[in-house]
């Protein structure tokens, strides 16, 4: 078995087609072919359904894949060991992070670190919330930052770097608008824009209202931060996102108000995984997140 023949069975896998995947690797499709033929023959077992130009994994074959992604992971972190071995300021970081943390937090901390250590790339995977944590276990990332801090994982290491305040972002004609400050459930009667069902932002604001004895009317969810700005934006509710979010970045037509009662927070900080150690960069970075945000006084407003 050749390690292309598992890297061009993972990307046509990917794929579902031959012709894509050979693109992809930047092969012919008659090679793509032949591997898997080869690798197939090798194996004793049709890994692939063909289907005219498509082709699907069979049972075996999805037990195949799930198997090599693994054994893909481990090849690559050697080889990334022994790269950041011979210097870790010239290594590669695969990072994690959920659409909150995509236009100030992380890239705020990713500009501090490349100012000490200029060679050092950056591999961006957003997601949610759980499929960060499961990739941080896998090892298809090697950190995560997100929030709030997982508590019950026990295969991930969790560390606070901060807490940070949920504010209100409501339209700019709301009768809530001129308010310095409002209560949580002065919004009980307004239409909500919030994440869909499975996201944790949302279950950060449902639980906190529920907390005071309602549940949130959602007229609208948005995949991410910057969709459900918009649709606070057009006038079709009201919600709670990090404040962070917002800075430098208030959508058009709407008003960022502080939530005095209760005060709606979350933690956030950076999941490791606690089978492996990091490798040499990725330890460089690890560290380096630490120091900077308890330089920034904890980063909360």
């Amino acid at each position: 078995m050749e390690l292309r023949q598992i890297q061009y069975f993972i990307e046509v896998a990917k794929r579902e087609h031959v012709t894509d995947a050979a693109h992809a690797l930047h092969v012919a499709q008659s090679a793509v072919s032949r591997q898997i033929f080869n690798l197939e023959a090798e194996l004793g077992v049709e890994l692939f359904i063909r289907e005219g130009r498509n082709v699907k994994l069979t049972p075996i074959g999805r037990m195949f894949l799930e198997q090599m992604k693994e054994a893909m992971n481990v090849i690559d972190s050697a080889k990334r060991e022994v790269e950041e071995y011979l210097d870790p300021e010239k290594g590669t970081i695969r990072i994690g992070f959920p659409s909150s943390m995509a236009n100030y937090t992380l890239p705020t901390a990713i500009s501090a670190f490349r100012d000490e250590y200029p060679q050092v790339k950056f591999k961006l995977i957003q997601g949610t919330y759980r499929y960060l944590i499961d990739a941080v276990i896998s090892g298809e990332i090697d950190l995560a930052v997100l929030g709030p801090v997982p508590k019950e994982e026990k295969k991930v290491k969790a560390k606070v770097l901060f807490e940070e305040k949920l504010v209100a972002l409501l339209p700019l004609n709301h009768e809530l608008a001129d308010f310095s400050t409002i209560n949580l459930n002065q919004l009980r009667d307004d239409q909500f824009v919030l994440f869909p069902n499975g996201f944790i932002l949302r279950e950060i604001v449902v639980n906190a209202c529920k907390r005071l004895g309602f549940e949130p009317i959602v007229s609208f969810e948005g995949n991410d931060i910057d969709a459900i700005k918009g649709l606070v934006s057009a006038g079709l509710g009201v919600t709670l996102i990090p404040e962070v979010t917002l800075i430098d970045n208030l959508p058009r037509a709407t008003i960022k108000v502080p939530i005095d009662q209760p005060q709606v927070t979350r933690s956030v900080g950076v999941i490791i995984p606690k089978e492996r150690d990091l490798l040499p960069t990725e330890q460089l970075f690890y560290e380096f997140l630490s120091k900077f945000f308890a330089r920034l006084g904890g980063f909360s407003s």
